[in-house]
């Protein structure tokens, strides 16, 4: 059993990460007992688990995401569903409402309508057809008022930071709901128009250094620097 790499280190795609008894993680691909990169980003080792934080990438679904979407066009029966991906999604009547509708008493229009904003789960998807969503429960829905801001679906790990650290911290210091979809899209409300801007601009410090070690840190001080403009 060899690992070839130091975490943290930048690695590129075809790049042998390590050989033996270790777990394919995100963005590697395993041939036979060996594990190879197939992204360029940094390398990421936990227990015996080796993945790679890539450097950018768009959203791929996976089964239980939560994602953030806009509603793009409709059916009778069903709406399209933008989740910044490749892959346009479906949310369907029996999937977003408690009861079925009669489509030809009720317009779906009624319930979600284009450029409405929603907050769902991925519930199927297998790259053979459209990913389909739920907003049945668990706080799920249209998300009203707020505004939206997008970071490399990559970097969201990096943004919640480690048991949420990163993300409680903005909270408190912010003092603003945050709602972040792992498809890369956050929904975000603040108290002042000034509270909103200084989000925005930490959401780009994150996008931007998520690989350099003490982000958590320079994201705090930041606020403080900001909040210190304001009084001055």
């Amino acid at each position: 059993m060899t690992i070839y790499v130091e975490r943290r280190k930048i690695v590129f795609p075809g790049e042998l990460l390590a050989e033996g008894k270790y777990a394919s993680g995100a963005n590697t691909y395993k041939e036979g007992d060996k594990i190879f990169s197939a992204v360029i980003g940094l390398a990421e080792i936990q227990n015996r688990v080796i993945s790679v934080i890539a450097f950018k990438g768009y959203y791929v679904p996976k089964v239980g995401d939560i994602v953030i979407g806009v509603i793009t066009d409709y059916s009778p029966t069903s709406w399209q569903v933008d989740i910044n991906s490749p892959y346009t999604a479906i949310l369907q009547v029996m999937d977003a409402l408690p009861k079925p509708i009669d489509p030809a008493k009720e317009h779906v229009r009624k319930y979600f309508d284009i450029g409405d904003i929603l907050l769902g789960e991925v519930i199927v998807f297998d790259k053979t057809r459209s990913p389909m969503l739920t907003t049945k429960g668990k706080g799920y829905g249209k998300l009203r008022g707020g505004h939206i801001v997008e970071i490399s679906p990559t970097k969201v790990p990096r943004l919640i930071g480690r048991r949420g650290s990163m993300i409680n911290m903005l909270k408190k210091e912010l003092n603003c709901q945050i709602i972040v979809g792992q498809n890369g899209r956050i929904w975000f409300s603040a108290k002042s128009l000034e509270d909103e801007e200084l989000f925005v601009k930490v959401i780009r410090k994150i996008d931007l250094e998520a690989p350099i070690p003490g982000l958590t840190q320079r994201v705090r001080q930041l606020i403080k620097e900001e909040k210190a403009k304001r009084r001055s």
